[in-house]
């Protein structure tokens, strides 16, 4: 048996003694119904069977209890959790900021940034942010967003569609492919992604 009958293993599952109520309904260790039966019945099944009580469902009425090695379960759990934990990837989300009216070099720039964030596996959120007169001509976000879309659409898909909000106009875009090495650095890898974007053009 894993757990003397009382010890606080956890606050969260309530197992033996911690078990106060008059009757339960039983578990078997193999999944069987047992029934309702009183607790003491129940703690000396249990202890019968050198197994825990455990409580599976407070919330019944009356509580579900199981009998189970409770340590055995708790260490496969936590395996379960780890290993689950390790073949989870980490979803990223760079962000690249851009100008309605970026010249041609500073737009190829972004464009790779956004192209070498996909390549990575990471989420792009690409902002297109508008100052001034700019705000009353959202279309030139929009089709400045669509244009970078196409460009890197072998990389990545749109999953969140051009969407105004305020001054910003925001697109995002996952990547289609698994991350890939570079084999070397690039002047533009040492960039890191904007946080406020010059412009040829003065504003209005």
């Amino acid at each position: 048996m894993t757990a003397q009958r009382g010890d606080p293993i956890t606050t969260e599952t309530r197992i033996n003694d911690r078990i106060r109520v008059p009757e339960v309904r039983l578990v078997g260790p193999n999944g069987e119904q047992v029934g309702i039966v009183r607790i003491e019945d129940a703690l000396r099944l249990a202890q019968e069977a050198e197994l825990d009580l455990v409580e599976v469902a407070a919330q019944a009425r009356p509580p579900v209890c199981k009998l189970m090695d409770y340590g055995k379960f708790k260490y496969e759990s936590a395996q379960k959790a780890r290993e689950s934990r390790r073949n989870q990837q980490l979803t990223v989300i760079k962000e690249q900021k851009l100008r309605p009216k970026i010249d041609t070099h500073d737009y190829e720039t972004k464009k790779r940034n956004v192209v070498r964030f996909l390549e990575g596996g990471n989420k792009v959120k690409v902002t297109i942010m508008f100052r001034g007169r700019e705000q009353s001509r959202p279309e030139l976000g929009y089709r400045l967003l669509q244009r970078l879309a196409e460009d890197v659409q072998e990389l990545g898909v749109v999953e969140a569609a051009p969407k105004q909000d305020g001054r910003n106009m925001t697109m995002v875009i996952a990547p289609t492919k698994k991350p890939v090495k570079r084999s070397s650095s690039t002047p533009d890898a040492a960039q890191a992604e904007s946080t406020s974007e010059p412009t040829s053009e003065p504003t209005p």
